[in-house]
């Protein structure tokens, strides 16, 4: 079971990274403007519209919920790509540029799901898609907090973790939704 959870994550990711790559040569790079709360703040929103359509059970905008896991993936991937970049940088940087950035952090990413996952027993497999979102809200609010602490911690993770966490409960969601859309 494991090895389809790595060919899912891979799946995924690999739609994610195209999405990225098509934003990047529409847009450039303006999100590199972005400090990494203002980033949290990107996420926040997307996972706070997924629980708002949950509760409501509609939605008035036509954009699918697997859309805002993918913008999750993707603005956590940039919360990391950023890490890495820090100011050093240029704000415009190309595709070819960005790529092995992305291409790592989703990587050490899957790693430490194919590590948590085999501790776990994938027991994600049976979870609720509204407990998954929780979850990611939650982690939003840790990140908060920890960003608001200016990264000080006394024995939590730090932001790097909670974005992964987070990258890995979204892929987790898209997984569920597309095995929901083959019922």
């Amino acid at each position: 079971m494991i090895e389809k959870t790595t060919e899912e994550y891979n799946e995924v990711i690999r739609n994610c990274k195209a999405l990225f790559e098509k934003k990047t040569r529409d847009y450039g790079t303006a999100w590199r403007i972005l400090r990494l709360p203002s980033i949290t703040d990107q996420i926040f929103i997307k996972a706070q519209r997924i629980r708002s359509i949950q509760d409501k059970g509609i939605q008035l905008v036509n954009d699918p919920v697997s859309d805002e896991f993918i913008g999750i993936i993707n603005y956590c991937l940039i919360a990391l790509i950023q890490m890495q970049l820090q100011n050093t940088a240029p704000l415009e940087m190309s595709f070819e540029e960005l790529e092995p950035f992305y291409d790592r952090a989703a990587q050490d990413t899957r790693g430490l799901l194919q590590n948590k996952n085999h501790d776990y027993g994938e027991a994600w497999r049976e979870m609720r898609i509204t407990s998954i979102t929780d979850i990611i809200l939650m982690k939003l609010l840790r990140v908060k907090q920890i960003e608001d602490n200016k990264g000080k911690t006394i024995v939590s993770e730090g932001v790097r973790a909670n974005y992964q966490d987070m990258i890995n409960y979204a892929v987790f969601a898209l997984i569920k939704l597309k095995e929901i859309e083959k019922l």
